[in-house]
């Protein structure tokens, strides 16, 4: 009996020696919150996405309070958040320029393929073993990596075979711009709703060839345009989104229609 009530005690002795040592060590170690890290936090959407960069939405927090980071980095961040943050920082609320995701192709079924490969269905898979099983060395593998990576499922894989952005749900977070392996997906300002849907830097003797929509360089887009927007750079058009005023004359002008409206490819 007494062999029990001694093991009993030591035990005890044990367990209140650990508590008190545990609980010096952790005072004495403890690191203070900042009590506007919790003010902050209620504002952040919590999604985890690290598309400003940070590993995390805790990281992100730490990062606003000491001043590194601005809060319109974080692209999920509605109007009514974003101004709390500001004033919670008492820095001055800035302009949040929307931007949202534009696929920058859409070849797909327009596209001859070399062959067609349906093992891993991963555009990075592709990339890394094959560049592309399309004969346009630039344009979409039709994989959906950006369809899955989106974290707000505003990608949609098209009958097509290309990718749409509902940019009614895309939020700028640009994790589909990073995925992509073949740098197609841009993100590009949302009241500017015109934008080219290709990326061939090939000359318009070679598209034709192999795509049925791709741009050939023609310049008549360029011609066209009142603010002088639009030059053809590298084979391709190319939009300057300080001059473009959405008047459209482009978009009627192309020969190859590759020229879209965001407002035409909204996904329902």
């Amino acid at each position: 009996m007494n062999e029990v009530f001694f093991s009993i005690l030591i035990v005890g002795a044990l367990g209140l020696f650990f508590g008190i040592f545990l609980t010096i060590i952790y005072s004495k170690f403890r690191v203070e919150e900042n009590p506007l890290y919790s003010l902050i936090y209620q504002f952040i959407p919590k999604a985890n996405c690290g598309a400003c960069g940070f590993p995390g939405c805790n990281a992100f927090v730490e990062a606003l309070i000491e001043g590194k980071v601005s809060p319109s980095k974080c692209a999920m961040l509605d109007e009514n958040s974003f101004s709390e943050i500001c004033k919670l920082l008492g820095i001055e609320k800035e302009e949040k320029k929307k931007f949202v995701a534009r696929v920058c192709c859409y070849g797909g079924i327009n596209a001859k393929k070399r062959f067609n490969y349906d093992t891993i269905k991963s555009c990075s898979a592709v990339n890394a073993i094959f560049d592309t099983n399309y004969h346009c060395i630039y344009g979409c593998l039709g994989y959906g990596d950006c369809v899955n990576v989106c974290p707000t499922g505003a990608i949609k894989l098209s009958e097509n075979g290309v990718p749409l952005v509902d940019e009614e749900k895309c939020n700028g977070c640009g994790l589909c711009v990073k995925i992509c392996p073949k740098n197609i997906i841009k993100l590009l300002p949302k009241e500017k709703n015109i934008y080219i849907a290709c990326s061939s830097l090939d000359k318009g003797a070679i598209v034709v060839k192999i795509c049925q929509v791709g741009c050939i360089g023609c310049g008549k887009c360029s011609k066209v345009c009142p603010t002088g927007a639009i030059k053809i750079e590298n084979n391709i058009a190319v939009i300057d989104y300080e001059k473009c005023d959405n008047c459209g004359k482009c978009i009627e002008e192309c020969p190859r229609k590759i020229i879209f409206t965001s407002k035409i490819l909204t996904l329902a």
